[in-house]
């Protein structure tokens, strides 16, 4: 009697403790998705911040005032940023030159398929008509519902783009007000470490990011070869879109060699191209996670798979494409911070790969 009384207590405060982390969840959740207009853009100014500010120190030493260095810095990420997009954007429209070739491969295809459905399943042409006419009208209904909310969308995702080297200019100028209003914000405990908590972590991140860009532009010089070799069209868009997905594991690489093994295959009509792609993005994936990842990042954020899995999924539901990227960094800034907090080792084992210490066994009853 005395054993199940004195469990009411615990397993009370157990239950509520689950019910405020439930209520402290889905009240957070809901804020994100309800001001997205307001946080996507200042999350991204926020990881720009924290890639630039390495830059903007050093150039503040070399006798910069602070403006004129974080107006440098802007400057130059915006010029990095906006040759990437020209190249990208160039390569996609070198993509729709080989459109009408495509066009006959997929009505050769079709004519060889409706043969086949004639043939072996007695399916008249005029019903094959019929059905694609059907798909047509259906396609076509959807084609301009997506094109109207990509439109309604794109004045939005303009202002954003336009709002975040102007959050980023911001929270670097007033970098030490908001330390200080943080530091005064959190328990004296934490607060009067998070100066150089936040150095440390800002730090860390941005050795991570330079390294990332070596493995993506390694990863994607060795994709772009291996296709240009094979003859692939736009063998260079496919190597580093594959390049850039790999940052999801597994899911990545899947996705992005989908449409290389489509175009091979519908170019060349063989299966050997489609096998040979899978195999070329086989090999460099494991090139990149055995070899390249460990020489260029060295140490790693950790982050394990579910972890990353579920912080896409999530940032997908909350944020649509952006929080499919946001959230990443999100996970990975709580665990730098997780591993210079005193108690944070469970976030740490949660988020991350590293070793877990073995549990050991209770005493034996005497």
């Amino acid at each position: 009697m005395s054993t199940f009384s004195k469990n009411i207590p615990t397993n009370g405060i157990a239950a509520q403790r689950i019910a405020n982390l439930l209520i402290i969840t889905v009240l957070c959740c809901y804020i994100l998705y309800a001001g997205r207009t307001l946080f996507i853009p200042l999350s991204m100014g926020l990881f720009v911040a924290f890639i630039l500010y390495p830059l903007c120190k050093w150039f503040e030493k070399k006798g910069m005032t602070k403006t004129v260095a974080i107006a440098l810095a802007i400057t130059l990420f915006l010029l990095l940023f906006s040759l990437a997009t020209w190249l990208l954007v160039k390569q996609i429209l070198g993509f729709t030159d080989t459109w009408p070739l495509l066009r006959e491969k997929l009505n050769t295809t079709f004519y060889n398929f409706g043969n086949y459905l004639e043939a072996n399943w007695d399916i008249s042409p005029a019903a094959q008509l019929e059905w694609r006419k059907q798909f047509l009208e259906n396609s076509a209904s959807f084609i301009i519902g997506l094109i109207r909310v990509a439109i309604a969308r794109s004045a939005v995702s303009l202002v954003m783009v336009f709002l975040v080297p102007i959050y980023a200019f911001l929270l670097l100028l007033y970098r030490q007000r908001l330390v200080l209003g943080l530091k005064n914000l959190l328990p004296h405990g934490i607060g009067k470490d998070i100066a150089p908590m936040l150095h440390s972590t800002i730090h860390t991140y941005f050795k991570f990011i330079k390294g990332m860009l070596v493995v993506y532009l390694i990863v994607g010089v060795l994709n772009s070869t291996g296709l240009l070799l094979l003859g692939i069209p736009h063998a260079i868009l496919f190597g580093f879109l594959a390049s850039v997905l790999t940052f999801i594991p597994y899911v990545g690489i899947i996705v992005a060699s989908l449409l290389p093994i489509t175009i091979a295959w519908i170019t060349y009509n063989s299966i050997y191209y489609p096998l040979a792609i899978a195999g070329i993005f086989a090999v460099v994936q494991y090139l990149e996670a055995n070899i390249i990842f460990p020489w260029a990042v060295g140490n790693r954020l950790n982050l394990n798979t579910l972890t990353v899995i579920i912080a896409v999924v999530a940032g997908g539901i909350l944020w649509g494409g952006a929080g499919m990227v946001l959230f990443i960094p999100f996970a990975a800034i709580v665990k730098l911070l997780a591993e210079k907090i005193p108690g944070g080792e469970t976030i740490v084992y949660l988020l991350g790969n590293e070793p877990i210490p073995a549990i050991q066994p209770p005493p034996p009853a005497a």
